[in-house]
């Protein structure tokens, strides 16, 4: 068996999940991908043109803060033009809040700005075209309506102090027609061994048409047209998600992709479609501009991989020269050798989302201690989703140490409003 990470957690990127999000799978409840954590050196740091993080002599100040605060997590960083306030990211996280439609409804503006503590946000998976929709009420962005409508969410975000990307996914395999309207299209026809969240509950997955050439091209051209229109829309950048079960991660692996053409079979045959995607939005927005999200060995959405250590570092090489803004890089796990060899093959910035317990409780610090392990084993930014999700001033609680809000995971996905969205506490 090839070496993965960590599977103990789950994401909701339907992302939440970008949870942003943030990722194991959830067999309970039957492919509902839940909100979860998937979604550094020890120095504050300025950015080297290839958007590696490198030290910063403002880092270095004999007044270094001491106790809680004197964790590098707090201490600042650069990421391409953007200067972040510190290294937490708050992770992908699919929240299902968003109009029939696709469009960003105003509650959205008002969570996303609660939260603008994160030295960088990356919204939850929004679909850059019809056919990929996951779940009801996710957000998209293939239309001028979803650019308006992110706008206003960005517009929040900025007058509140934060910082943008969004994250682009489409689900392949894992959509239904009864909540898209399309058939949905994948590597292979290989249906996700579960039933799908639709409008009307709970629906047995239809076997997937298996792409074409032509839609695999049209495709690509979609999440280039997406990221111009997240630009657009006032984000700083885009994530490509190829985590988590969804279209990019389906043609990395074998066992949903079964093609015989030159999109499947070899290792280099499996990676093309993830490398023409990212090519491609590179072009159509700036290298620096995009960062793409890898989930090794992670098995939500039905997911299966046997040789992760051979694909990932594959994948790493043909995307390693883009200069692109960063690497995320799911349940990543600093006990683990893949970790160490995805971190040495990739020459920039590496945001590293903890395997955090799943099922259950996060720890009493919301990973903290989890982020800081990473930094010191060589990532450069750290992802967290649930906290984030249950503490909008997270950065303000793990500062001085202060208890954090439990999360209600009753209100996590598919409920809509307020409720467990943008109520939690803050600090008086």
């Amino acid at each position: 068996m090839s070496t993965t990470m960590s599977t103990t957690t789950t994401t909701a990127t339907a992302t939440a999940t970008s949870t942003a999000t943030s990722t194991a799978t959830a067999t309970a409840t039957a492919t509902k991908v839940t909100p979860t954590d998937a979604g550094s050196p020890t120095k504050a740091t300025t950015l080297a043109t290839t958007g590696t993080l490198t030290p910063s002599p403002a880092a270095t100040a004999d007044t270094a803060p001491s106790g809680h605060e004197a964790s590098p997590l707090f201490r600042p960083a650069r990421l391409g033009a953007l200067r972040l306030k510190n290294r937490l990211v708050m992770a992908p996280m699919t929240r299902n809040r968003a109009g029939a439609t696709g469009v960003p409804e105003p509650i959205m503006a008002t969570y996303y700005a609660q939260r603008a503590s994160a030295g960088l946000i990356i919204a939850e998976a929004a679909t850059p075209n019809a056919v990929g929709a996951t779940y009801p009420h996710i957000p998209a962005i293939y239309d001028d309506a979803h650019v308006a409508g992110w706008r206003r969410v960005t517009e929040a975000v900025r007058e509140a102090g934060g910082q943008m990307f969004l994250q682009l996914q489409h689900g392949g395999r894992v959509g239904h027609p009864g909540t898209s309207g399309h058939h949905p299209l994948a590597p292979s026809p290989v249906p996700l061994p579960d039933t799908v969240f639709t409008p009307s509950g709970h629906q047995e997955a239809v076997v997937p048409q298996e792409m074409t050439e032509a839609q695999i091209a049209s495709t690509v051209a979609d999440f280039a047209a997406a990221a111009r229109r997240a630009v657009d829309a006032g984000f700083a950048g885009v994530e490509v998600h190829s985590a988590n079960g969804y279209l990019l991660h389906q043609f990395l692996s074998g066992a949903t992709n079964r093609r015989t053409d030159g999109y499947g079979g070899s290792v280099a045959h499996r990676i093309r479609f993830t490398v023409e995607v990212v090519r491609a939005v590179a072009e159509a927005i700036g290298p620096e501009r995009v960062g793409v999200r890898i989930a090794p060995g992670v098995t939500a959405n039905g997911m299966s991989e046997d040789d992760v250590d051979a694909v990932y570092p594959a994948l790493l090489d043909a995307l390693r020269d883009l200069g692109l803004a960063y690497l995320h890089v799911v349940f990543a796990d600093p006990d683990q050798p893949l970790f160490h060899t995805l971190r040495a093959a990739w020459p920039g910035t590496l945001i590293a989302n903890p395997a955090l317990p799943w099922p259950g409780p996060l720890p009493a610090d919301g990973g903290r201690g989890a982020g800081e392990r990473l930094l010191a084993a060589g990532a450069d930014l750290v992802s967290l989703g649930r906290s984030f999700l249950a503490n909008p001033d997270l950065v303000a609680r793990m500062r001085i140490g202060a208890p954090l809000n439990p999360i209600r995971d009753a209100h996590l996905m598919y409920v809509g409003g307020e409720t467990g969205y943008t109520d939690y506490p803050t600090l008086t």
